[in-house]
């Protein structure tokens, strides 16, 4: 097995406190299907969308990243796979989807 990184891209949402309850829920039914299957390694952690740097470099640093942005990494987690294709289809039913948003699927090379 092979590790992978889900990166979560997303426009910032707006969510009632119901909608977001449902959006968690969600997330943990996915979250659990990955678990049970033996793919979960790491749930990863939820990234801050309000507050962060852009280090450029020359040493130049500017805020972000910028909420208005229509492309925000929301957060990661890590799973295991036989290959990439396995990585992808795992995601498939990602939550993050069903609002607009992608996962990129990346592998992991240990050093």
């Amino acid at each position: 097995m092979k590790d992978f990184l889900y990166l979560f891209r997303a426009a910032p949402q707006s969510y009632s406190a119901q909608e977001m309850q449902q959006q968690m829920q969600l997330w943990m039914a996915w979250m659990k299907d990955l678990t049970d299957s033996g793919h979960l390694k790491s749930r990863g952690e939820i990234l801050d969308a309000r507050s962060g740097a852009v280090v450029e470099k020359d040493g130049t640093t500017t805020d972000g990243p910028y909420t208005e942005a229509k492309d925000i990494v929301g957060g990661y987690m890590m799973v295991s796979a036989v290959d990439l294709d396995q990585a992808v289809k795992l995601c498939a039913t990602c939550p993050v989807l069903a609002v607009g948003g992608r996962v990129e699927v990346r592998r992991i090379i240990r050093m």
